[in-house]
């Protein structure tokens, strides 16, 4: 029964108490042994409705006080996965043992791997460097042979025919480009002062701050590689038919870039754009052409700062700059045509006493990586000249 319903009944039963004693008095005399009794009974069913009421009226004010279960927002596993990683950062600065990192898994040898923040910060690469997206990915541990085509000895020609004549065969050759993998890492360091902020904000904090540090090695080792590791842009060429060397080690010239940009096939170039070094941008900028016009212009979108010949311009600090002797100065291209090899997780580790005396914490990652170029059709390489005076053809 409601509330309501309990008021009426009480409004009723006060009626029936003032019956009983109107009655009596109209009738001048005293309640009768029955009539109290009536009464009395009538009394305590009023006080037992109105106990009831009270209890009712407690109880909804418990409900709106209290959020229903049901009502609670179920949290998103990433969600989980922020406040489980920050959760277990802090209790480990702080020399907590239990357990509370149930939302993040452990691998064999004891690393934790909270998936959702390691995808976060290969995501968060892949926004900071365009490279790293452009580039074609191959998930997967042990080696990768991809198939490469080979069309500069012989390829499929198409002739007219004569009947009875028979057709001469041509087929270019089927090679392979082998991705292996190379275990890198990368090490950020944390303020304890941090700890205090929000279990987001520190979530992020940690995965702008390792994606910066991933980026900038990713892209030196995609552009540059190193000898007996990552072959990268540079350790993928075995000829000259897409390497631009300049006239000169610490200048260029217009027509240079036009040479660089004409390397790559006209198929190639929809999604082409220019990498370098800040310093050759700079370079560059002060170029014009034949009517005074400077060749290098801004680009009036939110991506892309510059536009060269057309094309967008990215600078990284990992492409070596102007003024060394054959060095690779300027990459062009479609970078779809470099092939990244990487594992499916990354592997987060988080070092408490490590930097102690720094009050501060570090966060390790690991992957595995490799990289070469499968379409050399696709990218071009500028390489300074051997001096300032003397001029070599590619």
């Amino acid at each position: 029964m409601t509330i309501k319903a309990l008021l009426e009944k009480k409004e009723d039963l006060k009626a029936k108490m003032k019956g009983i004693v109107d009655t009596a008095k109209a009738e001048n005399r005293e309640l009768t042994e029955d009539e109290v009794k009536n009464f009395d009974e009538t009394e305590k069913t009023i006080k037992d409705i109105e106990a009831t009421i009270e209890r009712m009226e407690k109880v909804e004010n418990l409900e709106t006080k209290t959020p229903k279960v049901e009502d609670k927002k179920e949290l998103t596993q990433e969600e989980k996965d922020v406040k489980a990683f920050a959760t277990f950062i802090r209790n480990k600065v702080s020399g907590i043992t239990n357990e509370v990192d149930v939302n993040l898994t452990k691998s064999d040898n004891g690393v934790i791997i909270p998936k959702t923040i390691a995808k976060k910060i290969v995501d968060k690469v892949k926004e900071i460097s365009p490279l790293y997206a452009s580039a074609t990915k191959y998930d997967g541990k042990g080696t990768l042979a991809i198939p490469k085509y080979d069309d500069t000895t012989d390829d499929v020609t198409v002739a007219y025919a004569n009947e009875f004549d028979e057709l001469v065969s041509h087929s270019g050759k089927f090679g392979t480009v082998e991705l292996t993998g190379f275990l890198i890492g990368a090490l950020t360091k944390i303020s304890k002062s941090l700890l205090k902020n929000s279990d987001l904000n520190l979530t992020n904090y940690v995965v702008d701050k390792m994606a910066r540090k991933f980026k900038l090695f990713y892209e030196g080792e995609m552009l540059n590689g190193t000898t007996n590791k990552i072959s990268g842009i540079v350790g993928s060429y075995n000829s000259e038919n897409m390497k631009i060397v300049l006239g000169a080690k610490s200048s260029l010239a217009s027509d240079e870039l036009i040479d660089i940009q004409e390397s790559v096939p006209d198929d190639f170039q929809v999604g082409a754009y220019w990498i370098m070094h800040r310093q050759t941008r700079k370079a560059i900028r002060k170029l014009k052409d034949s009517d005074g016009n400077y060749i290098l212009n801004r680009a009036f979108n939110e991506k892309w700062d510059y536009e060269l010949l057309g094309k967008p311009v990215y600078c990284s600090e990992k492409v070596a700059k102007l003024g060394t002797a054959s060095k690779p100065v300027i990459f062009y291209g479609d970078f779809s045509g470099l092939a990244v090899k990487e594992t499916e997780e990354m592997e987060i580790q988080v070092l408490v006493e490590k930097f102690a005396t720094q009050h501060a914490i570090g966060v390790c990652g690991y992957s595995e990586l490799d990289a070469k170029v499968e379409n050399t059709q696709k990218i071009a390489v500028a390489v300074t000249g051997t001096s300032d005076t003397a001029a070599t053809k590619a």
